[in-house]
């Protein structure tokens, strides 16, 4: 998985044609941590099929809230740079983020 910050977000995630998933944690949030092995996992299956990558959204807030994520976890799906699905708090969890993954792809 990719480590984002602002420095490459726009590179790996704006400017990406392809499809990518961005997990939005912080090292705070138990429920992140918890969902984090789950998670890699996902990339490590669907690996070739879309970018996985992750932001630390405590370390890069305001990048978090440019991206409108407001709380945690958040699993947004980008498209061509462009958000096209999101899932957030208790819906977040390993089988509703495979099930994304495989009506987006």
């Amino acid at each position: 998985m990719i480590e984002l910050t602002k420095e490459n977000f726009e590179e790996e995630i704006t400017n990406y044609s392809g499809l990518a998933m961005v997990d939005f944690w912080s090292p705070k949030c138990e429920p992140c941590m918890a969902l984090l092995p789950d998670v890699e996992a996902l990339a490590a299956k669907y690996d070739g099929k879309l970018k996985f990558a992750k932001l630390n959204a405590i370390a890069n807030r305001r990048l978090a809230i440019g991206q409108k994520v407001l709380g945690l976890p958040t699993i947004v799906f980008y498209k061509g740079g462009e958000r096209i699905a999101e899932i957030t708090g208790d819906a977040v969890t390993p089988e509703a983020v495979e099930s994304q993954i495989l009506s987006l792809g």
